[in-house]
């Protein structure tokens, strides 16, 4: 429920909306990184700042200087920063472009500090981007978030079809709020918008798009999770719906190709009037064509160099005594949603088979495994947390000693800060899902190790494992010996080769961050328009196959 008065924060203030969503001019927009050809729309489910009370806080002034209402004085406002993932990846590139981003205002404040358009000037104090927030009742969430989204297309995309829960009412539901963010996004595109959904919560939303802006706005979709094969696929429920869906869109795109071939082959087995041309990977479909494209995502690295050098040491140590590590400690590290599709209890059986093969390490080696808790109103989360306690429990009382044990477990809020000192101080990070998009905590953890002398041990069923296996420790997750020896492997390493190696995966993370990762995203709108312009004028858009290079 939603308190009457509109609150402001200390460090928040509304600016006025233009027609277009936009907060300022274009000669105001900040300069510097990738630039987007148009008026930039980010739509995602997750929003990038959340508006939360602090009853503890101060009281609040309102920006006129009156004095706040009592509900003001006795509740201030807070506002949580995106700490890592997609949106604090793609929060710096909307402040550039001075854009729109709409997404699902979860806050518990959200709404008391927007104006009569559900819209709010973000980051705090900088004002650099317009937010939109969609208010979402409970029932809605439940069934399009916690429902389709995350009991069907998740486990469905990670190859666990076994785990899909198909409930009444969860599609319909699902539907409806794509209609909704569909349309949010014709209240605020330009015929020159370039319209860039993410993630797999949206998938019906590109059709509804393309049908409701003006004809020369772009819609593009990066979908960051992987895609399952077609037999895998066959068992969506409402697949078809799905693909029609994402065809809606102008460029479709995937981190690694495996993931968009195997869309490209689901569309040529399950939508017979669609026209795939798996060479070009494009389709037409209904009178549009989408192409299809493979551009893995890097990370900010030089803001987590940045941020690892400049490390408190006094930090690291209350975060050790914390944690119950002793200082001269060799410091392996796990740092994972608690999710089933991260592999965990099958790195902690393999941590256990290390300790039986290596007894010499016993009290020399501590795995950190910080889990943070997901999802947590779906049954088969629930259980999955509780297995990763109980493996934590059993292995600790069977190895652990007086003043020793060999898995520190965590679930606490750790801020940036505190994860780079991790990433700083541990000398082998293990990133071990059992499949992945791409994982970006393998490329977070090479760009701070910045003393170089680390190793980062990979599964190889990560969308990173293809710019980075080379030079990683690649593990199969579920080889529990294979991965006790490379994890033995790892700690026995000499100083020259960990160096050898991890000098090679920092160029790699650093050629391919963020920064580039977006370069191609708008090198790819701009050629779309290209095309677009070309065809507009008679000619052949197929026939240039050429890509934007992408990162070495």
């Amino acid at each position: 429920m939603r308190v009457p008065e509109r609150l402001s924060s200390t460090a928040v203030r509304n600016r006025q909306c233009r027609a277009d969503g936009r907060g300022r001019t274009d000669d105001e927009s900040a300069t510097g990184g990738p630039s987007c050809p148009g008026s930039l729309i980010v739509v995602s489910n997750r929003q990038p700042y959340r508006h939360e009370y602090d009853d503890a806080g101060p009281p609040t002034e309102t920006d006129g200087g009156a004095r706040p209402s009592a509900t003001a004085q006795t509740r201030s406002i807070t506002v949580d920063e995106p700490t890592g993932g997609l949106t604090a990846g793609l929060d710096p590139v909307v402040k550039r472009t001075d854009g729109t981003w709409i997404a699902w205002g979860d806050g518990e404040a959200d709404f008391d500090v927007t104006d009569e358009r559900n819209c709010v000037a973000v980051p705090p104090g900088e004002e650099d981007y317009t937010l939109r927030r969609l208010d979402l009742s409970e029932e809605a969430v439940d069934s399009y978030y916690y429902g389709f989204s995350n009991r069907v297309l998740w486990p469905l995309c990670h190859g666990f079809p076994d785990l899909i829960e198909d409930r009444s009412n969860d599609f319909e539901w699902y539907r409806t709020v794509n209609e909704r963010f569909a349309d949010a996004v014709a209240d605020h595109a330009t015929a020159d918008a370039v319209i860039w959904l993410q993630d797999y919560h949206l998938a019906l939303a590109p059709r509804m798009i393309r049908e409701s802006v003006p004809a020369g706005a772009t819609v593009a979709h990066f979908w960051h999770i992987p895609w399952p094969s077609p037999p895998t696929f066959r068992q969506c429920p409402a697949g078809g719906h799905v693909l029609e869906g994402l065809l809606g869109n102008d460029l479709l795109g995937f981190h690694v190709e495996q993931y968009a071939d195997r869309f490209l082959e689901c569309v040529d087995r399950f939508l017979p009037t669609a026209t795939v041309d798996h060479e070009r990977r494009t389709v037409r479909y209904d009178g549009g064509r989408t192409r299809v494209v493979a551009t893995p995502m890097g990370v900010d690295a030089a803001a987590y160099d940045r941020d690892a050098r400049s490390v408190d040491p006094d930090r690291l140590a209350d975060l050790l005594e914390e944690y119950d590590i002793a200082p001269d400690t060799t410091l392996g590290l796990g740092l994972d949603r608690l999710d089933y599709t991260k592999g965990i209890p099958e790195r902690l059986a393999a941590i256990e088979r290390f300790f039986e093969r290596n007894p010499g390490w016993r009290g020399e080696f501590t795995f950190l495994q910080k889990a943070t808790p997901s999802r947590t109103d779906i049954e088969t989360y629930q259980r999955h947390g509780d297995l990763v306690r109980s493996e934590v429990q059993r292995i600790n009382r069977r190895f652990e000693t007086d003043d020793w044990r060999p898995i520190a477990y965590t679930e606490d809020y750790l801020s940036t800060d505190d994860i780079c000192t991790l990433y700083r101080r541990a000398d082998a990070m293990v990133v071990s899902p059992l499949v992945d998009g791409m994982n970006l905590v393998a490329q977070e953890y090479v760009a701070a190790s910045v003393d170089g002398d680390d190793t980062l041990v990979l599964s190889d069923r990560t969308g990173a494992h293809e710019r980075l296996g080379s030079h990683a420790l690649t593990i199969d997750p579920i080889d529990t010996d294979g991965f006790a020896a490379q994890l033995e492997a790892a700690l026995s390493m000499p100083a020259h080769e960990r160096r050898r190696r991890m000098n090679t995966l920092r160029q790699r993370v650093f050629a391919g961050d963020l920064e580039s990762w977006m370069a191609t995203q708008f090198d790819w709108f701009r050629r779309l328009r290209d095309e677009r312009g070309r065809t507009d004028a008679g000619s052949d858009s197929d026939s240039d196959s050429r890509e934007p290079t992408p990162p070495v």
